[in-house]
């Protein structure tokens, strides 16, 4: 086990910074969409899980999950830290009870749910391509990037 080069209270102060919203992931989706066409709400607090993007004429909500945070099996998402191992655990378990609990609450409620991992951000015409894909099965999107 490794001890922290941080005391607790310094650790609690750099926890603390760590952003939930307004993330580069987050931000790289808001560029990408905006440049096809489409227009969003952000972080609407009236449904499960406050997704980050949300396009109600489509009924489509998009979650940026960042891959240790959300549990990923990515290289990133399956890495555990050494120290307090049992926390991290049960603290990445959780995350990911939380996402199945909120993502089947809003397909009951009739919403298209899609999850963008942090490193799949790494691909962006790939993630452009996605885009497009779910934008495709919205009403009103032409694929060029306008919205009609």
């Amino acid at each position: 086990m490794t001890t922290d080069v941080f005391d607790p209270a310094k650790r609690s102060a750099v926890m603390a910074r760590v952003k939930s919203t307004g993330t580069t992931p987050e931000k790289t989706l808001r560029r990408l969409l905006t440049g096809l066409g489409a227009r969003y709400r952000l972080h609407r607090k009236d449904l499960p899980g406050s997704p980050d993007l949300v396009m109600p004429g489509r009924r489509l909500v998009f979650f940026v999950h960042g891959c240790f945070w959300h549990g990923h099996d990515c290289a990133r998402g399956s890495r555990v830290p050494k120290a307090n191992r049992d926390y991290w655990l049960a603290k990445v378990a959780r995350n990911k009870a939380r996402d199945a609990r909120n993502g089947a609450a809003l397909t009951q409620a009739g919403w298209r749910v899609e999850t963008i991992w942090e490193c799949q951000m790494k691909d962006e015409a790939a993630l452009v391509e996605r885009l497009k894909e779910n934008l495709s099965h919205g009403r009103g999107f032409s694929g060029t990037g306008e919205d009609l």
